[in-house]
């Protein structure tokens, strides 16, 4: 994983400086090269990169080892740029990805534009966390909350004006994005939690595509 990080970092640093910063580039295709990276999958945050790297874990995958890179762009309207430098038309590594519905025209768009649409991403009828909380239930989410001691604090939440005429579920989904790396921790939390039966249909398509 520190060596995949690395190449992460890379990425990222590449993005920033855009494709004519003929350094960073220099550096992204000698650790694509030195650790045999082929595919790339696209994610907006962080929180998604844990769900998935959580999910291959626990069929036993390690994705790195295969060449698959799993990234966070900073939001979806990056996928554009991350998609020029890492598809056919850059690095040559194969594209894929997981976005929320709402985000589906930025990765159609991108991935179109780089002749990689065929490759195909997976799409959220929410977002992740929606799919996860669904699968698992609210008492089952609840439990978790419970078990990683955060009752307090969604208890408290739950009291706000705003929470009142929400449904459950939407409540535990806003309340993951209260506090910084909350998302994170449960993005691993939840996809720990799951049986393989339960597994939503997005993310169980995307890692099956790996």
């Amino acid at each position: 994983m520190v060596e995949i990080g690395a190449f992460r970092e890379a990425v990222t640093a590449w993005a920033v400086g855009g494709p004519g910063d003929s350094a960073r580039e220099a550096a992204v295709r000698e650790l694509a090269a030195r650790w045999r990276v082929q595919v790339a999958v696209l994610l907006e945050g962080p929180s998604d990169v844990a769900a998935v790297d959580a999910l291959a874990a626990s069929r036993g995958r390690d994705l790195a080892a295969e060449g698959v890179c799993v990234l966070t762009m900073g939001g979806a309207m990056n996928v554009g740029r991350f998609a020029r430098l890492l598809g056919p038309s850059g690095l040559g590594l194969r594209l894929t990805g997981l976005c929320d519905e709402r985000e589906r025209p930025y990765y159609a768009r991108g991935f179109e534009q780089v002749g990689a649409a065929q490759q195909g991403f997976f799409v959220c009828a929410a977002d992740l966390e929606d799919e996860l909380i669904r699968a698992l239930g609210v008492p089952r989410v609840t439990e978790l909350v419970r078990a990683e001691g955060d009752l307090r604090a969604l208890r408290t939440f739950l009291r706000q004006p705003a929470q009142q005429n929400r449904p459950a579920h939407q409540q535990l989904r806003r309340f993951l994005g209260t506090k910084k790396g909350r998302k994170i921790h449960y993005g691993r939390v939840l996809v720990e939690a799951l049986t393989p039966d339960r597994v939503p249909a997005p993310l169980d398509n995307l890692l099956a595509t790996l």
